[in-house]
């Protein structure tokens, strides 16, 4: 049996999504910090996953295969992270592959609503920051109007153009929770709830969610996430007791300049809850 992580990490992104590393920059940075137990989950999609063990490998660190899939909820982006997905499983490719054809139709929508307010050629501006075309996402488009001196900075792109309410926000129907959970399952992952403490919705719908998330087979909730607050991690583990869940501990990671958190920095688990590494040590 091997030794539990003292310091594990089981979301980030590589510029196989929208981060800003490279898989192997990732794990080399990851291992710098000193995480021994790290998780690639890149949006909707594998492709970085050999590259990236690989790199783990050399760096004498133990890695875990993950995604994170967009899933639509009740009008709300949920994301639900996969651990320990095997990438060559044909369900789980099927999936992500329907999912990734949405982000493609809703990067072209999202450009033609900037063009109509006088911003032309956000699309192919925002396919020079994404390493995978197939990828584009609105951090792509953010990075490029901050690059034409549109904006500060990323968090103004996405506060005055990209979410919800605003000129370049387009509804996109993503996943169905169920499906993303069984594609997950398929696989032999583990399912997560990702960074729960973003979510606009309210505590009831929390509770619907998760309850939900429960019915349809999901086991996991990140309880420490790089955007939550001592008082958000504190609630969210009170979820993952009351719900049954095994509690992830996540920097969710993407970039020096754009996250929060580094790798491997984030706080311990909460007393109380299991921790999801629990239900991987063994396999990887």
């Amino acid at each position: 049996m091997y030794p539990m992580p003292n310091n594990p990490d089981l979301h980030c992104h590589s510029t196989v999504s929208d981060g800003w590393l490279s898989p192997t920059e990732v794990v080399r940075r990851a291992a710098g910090n000193g995480v021994d137990f790290l998780a690639l989950t890149d949006h909707d999609e594998t492709g970085g996953l050999a590259e990236a063990r690989a790199a783990a490998v050399a760096a004498g660190i133990r890695f875990v295969p993950g995604v994170e899939v967009s899933v639509s909820w009740r009008g709300e982006t949920i994301h639900i992270v996969g651990l320990g997905v095997d990438a060559d499983n044909p369900t789980l490719a099927a999936g992500l592959e329907q999912v990734r054809a949405g982000r493609h139709a809703r990067a072209q929508q999202m450009s033609d609503a900037l063009a109509a307010l006088g911003i032309r050629g956000v699309l192919d501006g925002a396919l020079t920051f994404a390493r995978n075309p197939a990828l584009v996402s609105r951090a792509h488009f953010a990075r490029h109007l901050v690059a034409i001196g549109l904006m500060p900075n990323v968090d103004a792109v996405f506060k005055h153009y990209l979410v919800r309410g605003k000129p370049g926000f387009v509804e996109t129907r993503w996943a169905e929770l169920a499906d993303a959970v069984a594609w997950i399952r398929a696989a032999g992952g583990v399912p997560v709830v990702a960074h729960p403490g973003r979510y606009r919705v309210s505590d009831d719908e929390m509770a619907r969610l998760l309850a939900a998330f429960v019915e349809a087979g999901g086991e996991g909730l990140e309880v420490v996430s790089g955007s939550h607050s001592d008082a958000k991690m504190s609630k969210f583990a009170r979820y993952a007791r009351r719900f049954g869940l095994l509690a992830s501990r996540a920097s969710d990671f993407h970039g020096e300049e754009e996250s929060r958190v580094d790798l491997g920095r984030c706080e311990p688990l909460p007393d109380g809850v299991t921790p999801v590494w629990s239900r991987l040590i063994d396999r990887f």
